[in-house]
C-alpha cells in the first residue's frame, strides 16, 4: 500500500460537507473541513476519484512543502527546496499561482513571480532547461498560499476549476456554475428521489444546468468522465495505469446507468420561455449525453405540471439583481409559489434566491434554507415541502413576543431598514472571513436597546437569532419598553427572512458582584453551528450564554495559528472551544480546566464533534488556583495558556468570591509557575473597567492585543473584552 499523502479540495462556499462525505466514501482519511476547504490524506486514488467523480469539489491540491519563514530571502530559498525535478520535466509548460497574505510578500503578483522564480532557477540548475509559463492549460500548475508566516506549496491536480465538466457551449443569461447546482441538487435530496422513482422538473430552465446535473446524476455518470484535461496528466508523478482503470470504470458505469434510465422512461422536462436558451440546453444535454433522458420545451411558468406523482422541482428564477428588474422578479417569485400550491403538492421544491425579500414573495414557508455563495452575490437555497401546511406563516407558535402584524408600523420600518444596513456593511467581511456567527446589532439606535447574534448551522441549513434586551432604566415607562421590543423583533423577522421561532429572547442586566450564572430553563436543546470550520455545540436557551463567545473569535484564531506542535492548557474553559481551535492548530496535547461539570462535558462533546477525541486531549474538573499549586508542585509546564477567567465568580465548589480586578495579579503569576521558558500565556477579561497591574510589565513582557483581538462586529463597542500576551 502507497504511503498516504496529504491534499486540500476546495468547494463552492456553503458545500464542505457534501464534499467531504464524497472523499470519505472515496477512501480519503482524516478529512477535515475548514470553510470552503476539506483537507484529508490519502492515495492518489483517492485524488483522481475526486477529480473524476466529485460533483461538487472546485480544485484539487497535492501538498508538496509546508513551512515558515519570516522574510522574502527564507521564502525563496524553501521554495527552492523542493524536489522539483521529480514534479516538472523542464521541456513543458508551467503556471504558477501565490495567495494569501504574508508580512514579506507585497501583494499576490510578487508572491507569484518568487514562486515561478525559484521553481524555474531549480530546474535550470539540475536540468539545464527551465519550463515556459502558460496560462493556458500548462503541463504543471503549482499554487502556494501564505496564512500569516506560514506557506503550504501545492501541485493543482485538476488544472483548472473541476465545474468545467466539458459538455457546457452558450452559457446564456446568469450561468450557475456546474458543481453549485449540482451541490443544491445534492442538498435537496435529488439522489435519493432520483433512486425511489421520483420525477423532477425545472420550470425556468435556462441553459440547463440544473436539468442536466440531475440527468447525469440519475444515470450515475461521473462529472468529469469526458474530460480531456487535468492538471495531473502531465506531471511525473502520475499514475497513467490507475487513470486508465478509473476512466474505463467510470465509463462503463455511464453506459449501464443510462440504459437503466432508458428503460424505465426516464425524462426529466426543463421549461422556459426563452427558446433561444432552451436551443442552448438541448445542444448542451447532448454534450453531455443526456439527451436521451431529457426534454426541453417553451412554455410559460403558470402552465407548469408534475409529470410525476412526487419528485424534484428545482430552480433558478430571476432575482432582479441578476435582470435588473425587482419588479419583475418579485411577479416571477409570487407566480412560482402559486404554481407550487395548486399543482405540485406532495412534491420537494429547491428555490435558489438572491434576495431575501423575494423569497417572502413566494408565500411558503422553506423548511430548510442553506447560505449560498454564487460569483459575488450571497444567494439562499430555500427548500420546501409542498402541502396543505406549506402556507408561509410568519407567526411564531403560540406564546411567543413577536407579533409579524407590527412589520409595517413605522418604527417596526426603521428597525427593520438598520438591520438591512448592517447585513450589507458586514457581508464583504462575512463572506472573506467565512463567518456564519456574529453580532448583528448591538444597541445601534438607542431607543432600540438590544444585542442581536446570528447564528448558522454548520450545514447551512438554518439560522437562528439569539436577541439579548438590555434592562430599560427605570424612568422609561414599561408601556414604552414592550412597544419597541414588539416592533424590533416584527422589524428584525423580515429583515433577515429567520422563521420566529429560530428567535431567542432574554433581558439581559448587569450581573452584580457576588452573583453567580445560572441555568435558565431545562429544555436541553442543543444546536450545532460552524465557526473557522469547526462544530460547536450552543444551547439558546438554557443558559444565560449559548456556549460561543462571539467577540473571542479573533482570539480562538490566534491560539490556532499558536498552537502546532504545543502543550496547551486552557483555564477556566467553559465550553471548551479555545481547546477545541488549539487541537485544530495541531497541539501536541490539551488539557481543559474548569469546575464546572457541565461545562467540561460540554467541552468533551465539542472535541468529539471536531473528531479530536484522543487521550491527548484531558478534562480536569477543578478550582482553576487549586489545580495550577498542584500542577507546579508536579512540575507541569504548558507552552501555550489560554486563562479567561470570569468578572465574578462564587461557585459552592470555590472558598471565598473571585473578583478578576482584585485577584488576576496573583491569578497571573500562578499561571506563569506552569509556563514553559519560551511560552506564551494569553489572559483575557470581559470586565469592562478592566486594569492590569502595572507591576506585572516590571516582572513579564506584557503587550495588549485588546484592540488586535475585537473583530469588525464588534466594533461599536472596543471595550467588549481585554486581552494581553504575557511571557
Amino acid at each position: 500500500m502507497s504511503t498516504p499523502r496529504a491534499f486540500v479540495a476546495s468547494v463552492p462556499r456553503g458545500f464542505g460537507d457534501l464534499l467531504a462525505r464524497e472523499i470519505w466514501e472515496f477512501g480519503g482519511l482524516d478529512v477535515r473541513e475548514r470553510g470552503n476547504t476539506v483537507s484529508f490524506t490519502g492515495s492518489l486514488e483517492v485524488a483522481y476519484r475526486i477529480c473524476l467523480e466529485s460533483r461538487v469539489a472546485s480544485r484539487v491540491y497535492l501538498e508538496v512543502l509546508r513551512f515558515k519563514a519570516v522574510d522574502d530571502v527564507s521564502i525563496y530559498a524553501a521554495l527552492r527546496s523542493v524536489d522539483w525535478v521529480a514534479h516538472i520535466d523542464s521541456a513543458g509548460t508551467i503556471a504558477c499561482e501565490w495567495s494569501g497574505r504574508h508580512p514579506a510578500i507585497s501583494n499576490t503578483h510578487f508572491g507569484t513571480l518568487r514562486l515561478k522564480d525559484a521553481i524555474c532557477d531549480a530546474l535550470r540548475e539540475k536540468t539545464g532547461r527551465r519550463p515556459d509559463i502558460a496560462t493556458f492549460e500548462p503541463s504543471v500548475r503549482v499554487h502556494a498560499h501564505a496564512v500569516g508566516t506560514r506557506v503550504a506549496v501545492s501541485l493543482d491536480l485538476s488544472g483548472e476549476g473541476l465545474h468545467r465538466r466539458g459538455w457546457r457551449g452558450d452559457t446564456g443569461e446568469a450561468p450557475l456554475r456546474e458543481n453549485i447546482a449540482a451541490g443544491i441538487l445534492m442538498r435537496a435530496g435529488w439522489p435519493e428521489i432520483a433512486a425511489a422513482g421520483g420525477g423532477f422538473i425545472d420550470p425556468m430552465c435556462g441553459a440547463g444546468t440544473f436539468v442536466v446535473e440531475a440527468a447525469r446524476m440519475a444515470a450515475g455518470i461521473a462529472p468529469n468522465h469526458r474530460r480531456r484535461y487535468f492538471g495531473f496528466l502531465a506531471w511525473k508523478g502520475h499514475d497513467a495505469e490507475l487513470w486508465r482503470r478509473l476512466v474505463e470504470t467510470s465509463e462503463a458505469r455511464a453506459a449501464t446507468g443510462l440504459s437503466e434510465c432508458k428503460a424505465r422512461g426516464l425524462r426529466l422536462p426543463g421549461r422556459d420561455q426563452d427558446k433561444r436558451l432552451l436551443r442552448d440546453a438541448a445542444i448542451n444535454a447532448s454534450h453531455a449525453g443526456v439527451a436521451e433522458i431529457t426534454a426541453f420545451e417553451a412554455g410559460a411558468l403558470d402552465t407548469a405540471a408534475p409529470p410525476t406523482p412526487q419528485g424534484l422541482l428545482c430552480t433558478n428564477p430571476p432575482w432582479g439583481v441578476r435582470l435588473g428588474d425587482q419588479a419583475a422578479a418579485r411577479a416571477v417569485h409570487a407566480k412560482l409559489g402559486h404554481v407550487l400550491r395548486e399543482r405540485f403538492q406532495g412534491w420537494e421544491a429547491a428555490i435558489l434566491s438572491g434576495d431575501a425579500s423575494l423569497g417572502l414573495e413566494l408565500g411558503l414557508r422553506a423548511h430548510r434554507v442553506h447560505n449560498v455563495l454564487v460569483g459575488a452575490l450571497e444567494c439562499r437555497l430555500l427548500r420546501v415541502r409542498v402541502g396543505e401546511s406549506t402556507a408561509r406563516d410568519l407567526r411564531p407558535r403560540q406564546g411567543s413576543q413577536i407579533d409579524i402584524s407590527l412589520a409595517k408600523h413605522p418604527g417596526a420600518v426603521m428597525f427593520a431598514n438598520r438591520i438591512r444596513k448592517n447585513l450589507k456593511q458586514l457581508s464583504v467581511w462575512q463572506r472573506r472571513e467565512e463567518v456564519g456567527c456574529y453580532r448583528l446589532y448591538d444597541a445601534d439606535m438607542p431607543e432600540y436597546a438590544f444585542a442581536i447574534d446570528l447564528y448558522t448551522a454548520a450545514d447551512q441549513s438554518e439560522r437562528w437569532l439569539v436577541v439579548q434586551e438590555y434592562q430599560a432604566p427605570a424612568q422609561i415607562p414599561e408601556e414604552t419598553v414592550r412597544k419597541r421590543r414588539s416592533e424590533a423583533l416584527a422589524g428584525l423577522v423580515v429583515a433577515t427572512d429567520i422563521n420566529a421561532d429560530h428567535v431567542h429572547l432574554r433581558t439581559r442586566r448587569r450581573v452584580k458582584r457576588g452573583e453567580q450564572y445560572t441555568k435558565r430553563d431545562e429544555r436541553g436543546e442543543f444546536r450545532v453551528v460552524g465557526e473557522g470550520g469547526l462544530r460547536f455545540r450552543v444551547n439558546f436557551e438554557d443558559y444565560l450564554d449559548t456556549g460561543l463567545f462571539l467577540d473571542h473569535r479573533a482570539t480562538r484564531a490566534r491560539l490556532r495559528e499558536a498552537a502546532s506542535g504545543k502543550h496547551f492548557l486552557n483555564l477556566f474553559a467553559y465550553t471548551g472551544t479555545a481547546t477545541v481551535y488549539a487541537a485544530a492548530g495541531g497541539a501536541s496535547s490539551t488539557t481543559t480546566v474548569d469546575l464546572s461539570a457541565t461545562y467540561l462535558e460540554w467541552s468533551r462533546a465539542n472535541l468529539v464533534l471536531n473528531n479530536f477525541a484522543s487521550p491527548r486531549h484531558r478534562f480536569e474538573r477543578a478550582d482553576v488556583r487549586e489545580w495550577l499549586a498542584a500542577a507546579a508542585q508536579r512540575g507541569e509546564r504548558f507552552d501555550l495558556i489560554f486563562c479567561d477567567p470570569p468578572t465574578f465568580s462564587n461557585s459552592k465548589r470555590m472558598e471565598g468570591v473571585f473578583d478578576v480586578q482584585h485577584d488576576h495579579v496573583g491569578l497571573i503569576e500562578d499561571c506563569m509557575t506552569v509556563l514553559a521558558p519560551d511560552g506564551l500565556l494569553v489572559f483575557s477579561t470581559n470586565a469592562q473597567r478592566f486594569r492590569l497591574d502595572e507591576g506585572l510589565s516590571a516582572r513579564h513582557s506584557v503587550r495588549d492585543i485588546s484592540r488586535e483581538t475585537v473583530p469588525p462586529d464588534f466594533a461599536r463597542n472596543t471595550n467588549i473584552h481585554r486581552a494581553f500576551e504575557i511571557r
